[in-house]
């Protein structure tokens, strides 16, 4: 199945920059047979798990976090990009290639020892999900897993995370 979901990634070359060949899920999301059988994967890694709070991250994470918290039966909690969530915050800054980013979370999203997965669409760099690992710690979650739908492994995305976690990723390149 991870190898008919990537034959419908399609690569654009030069985005967001030049040198980069951008991995484009649109393409796969589009089909709702490609679309059920990535949520289908997903749902059949953490089934038994009795996750309390699937966490996304903002943006891309929307799209798989929403179906994934529905089939297992669990909470849907979303980081954002500072600004957008209208209650009390916890954030996380963290290192870009040129400066710094950050990200929030509501302060009373997770209660602590809850379980919780964090979804993603694409591991890179692993910047993003680290800092989003640090906010759910912060807040008192129970981090039982990390997952994607994409990893680029040759960028080492995973060494930024905790050994400790279980990590999934459907699609490698």
């Amino acid at each position: 199945m991870p190898e008919l979901v990537k034959t419908m990634i399609r690569d654009v070359p030069n985005f967001p920059k030049e040198g980069i060949v951008f991995k484009d899920i649109t393409t796969a999301i589009k089909d709702p047979k490609i679309f059920k059988r990535i949520i289908d994967y997903l749902t059949n890694e953490y089934k038994n798990q009795k996750i309390d709070y699937i966490v996304s991250i903002e943006s891309r994470g929307f799209i798989f976090g929403a179906p994934l918290a529905y089939n297992l039966d669990a909470g849907l909690v979303v980081i954002r990009k500072p600004g957008k969530l209208p209650a009390d915050v916890e954030k996380v800054s963290y290192d870009l290639e040129y400066g710094t980013d950050s990200i929030e979370v509501h302060k009373d999203a997770i209660e602590p020892g809850k379980k919780v997965l964090l979804i993603d669409d694409l591991l890179a760099t692993g910047g993003t999900v680290e800092a989003s690992c640090k906010l759910i710690n912060k807040i008192g979650g129970d981090l039982i897993g990390v997952a994607f739908v994409v990893e680029l492994t040759f960028l080492n995305g995973r060494k930024k995370l905790d050994n400790n976690v279980n990590i999934v990723s459907m699609v490698k390149y």
